[in-house]
């Protein structure tokens, strides 16, 4: 009895917290303070006593869980934010690029003749072109707030699953501690059972008769003999489960729990930084824009050069009515003619000779008279041309149909003269959409409508030598030399198209210009690390030539994307008609791609998953996208009919993008 009750005492010291024990509270930094990870200032009494409640908490048996709770908030937070930041691009970007639409169409308006010219004329061009500024500043903070949204998305992603893996492994082992005590409590009451019926066998409780066994009725002095048996193996069972609890419960405290705690509380402290200086950022771009805009419509004074720009203010008080209608009014003293004679009396000569005469009208010879008429009624002095015009209008509209100017690709888009800007739609050749261009280093709009030079577009961009091939090159290849795992062509594509094509119709469907996409496959195998696709003045303003260049890169690798080793594999698995397995087992055929092809595969199909979300405006799903390029990506098999299960390969994994991609 004695050994028992030793027993119970030890079970119950070690269900005690460890704090209460005399343990070394928990230190994951060897310091005094949990947090003392930050430079903080000397703990007054309160942080003190904060400290200690932590620390008792951090200890206990709800320690795990309540920082679980806590990285969970954190989780949910910063996704919160990342989904601010992607609605609030969102809303930037369609400001900015509709405000950049108003300016361009304004800009035409402006240049009508029958609109107000002049001080107003040049005057407005500048406040349109201050309110192009201001596009250019939403862009750019659309992108940036795009970035951090992607970036805070990627951190919320990498702590979910660094919390998942720490929840399993602390509280497996809380589980592991609290399944050992209970079979301690279990062995403890048996041993107490029999305990108590030897104690009532052995001082001779006589009321309960004789027992039976299996081999006939048994004695008291054998019933207590076999009680006393059993009551020794209970004893030593339940010291071994006492012990295991101890030993268990020790490296629970000891090890388990504190690295626990630890990763938890790491995960936290980052999570919530990165929220923070995601956060610091968001109010440094919001005071970078509104500063930017406050000086592009108010520059700063002290610094007037001749060429620095005015203030919005200073641009409108520019503006002169007097002068504007002088000058117009002034432009048609061409056709106002010369004054005409002084009106005389002239009496006839019969009405008496006592009049005098009057003078004769001695004129030159070549000169005649005012008064006279002929046959048509036109006076002869100042006649006045039928085909005369205002000052300032168009004066000859013949033109030849190869005399048209052709327009320089990298030239201004709003230069030219209302003449020009109004030529009949039959006369000028069909040309790919025009994009805005996001960034500009100069004043988009001319003060003087000049019309633009005539620029021979195949003088653009010569024939340029292959230095640094590009296309016809594996992808093994272009990474051992380039270093990169995804080729630098597919990269200024994707972001092209992903800064300027996204709500283009039928992107990736309508082809582009065959003479841009020589030009542009000739720079790429010269030197492609000379090429930035997020000018669009690099590819011609034209995003269709850019989607026709990615697709035939791929068309001209020597190996497919796909690669031809795994295209039966992948024929296959598209023969499955349930789409959960069907997606598994593309799924395991994708991770067996090279590395090269498998990063490749991965940007391309989170693009074709953006393009496909535009699908409202751009008219492409992930069926037609699947369309143009399933025979792209995986190659031309030798029979026809598996055109259809190519597609049906590509489509299953862009209707399965985050569920294939979304552990890298």
């Amino acid at each position: 009895m004695d050994n028992r009750d030793s027993l119970d005492r030890s079970s119950t010291e070690v269900a005690l917290p460890p704090a209460v024990d005399g343990y070394p509270p928990y230190n994951p930094n060897g310091d005094s303070n949990i947090l003392d990870g930050f430079h903080q200032p000397p703990p007054n009494a309160s942080e003190n006593e904060s400290s200690g409640a932590v620390d008792i908490v951090l200890q206990s048996d709800i320690g795990v869980n309540t920082l679980l709770t806590r990285l969970k908030q954190s989780v949910a937070s910063a996704r919160e934010f990342a989904a601010f930041l992607k609605k609030r691009s969102t809303l930037e970007e369609e400001h900015a690029q509709g405000l950049k639409k108003l300016c361009k169409s304004s800009h035409e308006s402006s240049r009508r003749p029958d609109n107000r010219q002049g001080s107003y004329a040049r005057n407005y061009d500048e406040v349109i072109g201050i309110h192009d500024r201001l596009a250019d500043n939403g862009v750019q903070f659309a992108l940036s707030i795009h970035r951090m949204h992607e970036d805070l998305h990627d951190l919320a992603a990498n702590i979910e699953r660094g919390r998942k893996q720490w929840k399993q492994t602390g509280l497996n082992a809380e589980k592991r501690v609290q399944d050992s005590e209970a079979l301690m409590e279990k062995a403890k009451a048996k041993y107490d059972t029999l305990a108590e019926d030897y104690d009532r066998a052995r001082t001779g409780d006589k009321q309960s008769g004789r027992v039976f066994g299996l081999k006939g009725p048994k004695s008291a002095a054998q019933h207590e003999e076999d009680l006393h048996r059993k009551m020794q193996a209970a004893d030593s069972d339940y010291a071994s489960k006492v012990q295991m609890a101890q030993s268990q419960r020790q490296e629970l405290i000891s090890t388990q729990r504190p690295q626990a705690v630890k990763a938890i509380l790491d995960l936290i402290n980052e999570c919530d930084a990165g929220l923070t200086l995601q956060l610091q950022k968001f109010a440094s771009f919001n005071e970078k824009m509104l500063l930017g805009n406050g000086l592009c419509v108010s520059p700063l004074k002290g610094q007037n050069n001749d060429g620095s720009p005015r203030s919005l203010r200073d641009v409108v008080f520019q503006i002169d009515n007097t002068h504007d209608l002088n000058s117009y009014i002034s432009s048609f003293s061409s056709r106002a003619g010369q004054r005409p004679a002084e009106i005389k009396y002239q009496p006839h000569p019969s009405m008496g000779s006592s009049q005098q005469p009057p003078p004769p009208d001695v004129r030159p010879y070549n000169e005649p008279n005012p008064h006279t008429t002929t046959p048509s009624g036109a006076f002869h002095p100042t006649p006045l041309s039928d085909n005369s015009q205002m000052p300032g209008t168009a004066q000859n509209h013949r033109s030849e149909p190869d005399q048209f100017p052709v327009q320089n690709p990298g030239s201004q888009p709003y230069e030219g003269s209302p003449h020009q800007q109004n030529l009949p739609s039959s006369a000028v050749p069909a040309a790919p959409p025009q994009l805005p261009q996001p960034q500009m280093s100069s004043p988009l709009y001319s003060q003087q409508p000049n019309p633009p030079t005539p620029v021979n577009p195949d003088l653009t961009h010569p024939e340029l030598p292959p230095l640094r091939p590009v296309f016809g090159m594996s992808l093994e290849e272009l990474l051992h030399r380039d270093g990169s795992a995804i080729p630098l062509v597919v990269y200024q594509c994707l972001q092209a198209v992903e800064l300027y094509g996204l709500n283009v119709e039928g992107i990736y469907r309508l082809s582009g210009s065959a003479m841009h996409i020589s030009k542009l496959r000739a720079i790429f195998d010269n030197d492609p690390s000379q090429v930035d696709f997020r000018n669009p003045e690099s590819f011609f303003h034209d995003v269709n030539s850019v989607a026709g260049l990615l697709k035939q890169f791929f068309r001209e690798l020597p190996d497919p994307l796909f690669t031809h080793q795994h295209f039966q594999d992948f024929i296959e698995a598209a023969h499955i008609d349930d789409d959960v397995t069907r997606r598994d087992s593309i799924h395991a055929i994708v991770n067996s791609l090279p590395d090269p092809n498998y990063a490749t595969l991965r940007a391309l199909t989170l693009h074709l998953h953006r393009v496909q979300e535009h699908s409202a405006a751009n008219r492409m799903n992930s069926g037609n996208l699947a369309i143009c390029f399933g025979p792209t990506l995986m190659g031309t098999g030798s029979n026809i009919a598996d055109a259809g299960w190519q597609v049906r390969v590509i489509e299953t994994i862009l209707h399965n993008t985050y569920q294939i991609f979304d552990d890298d």
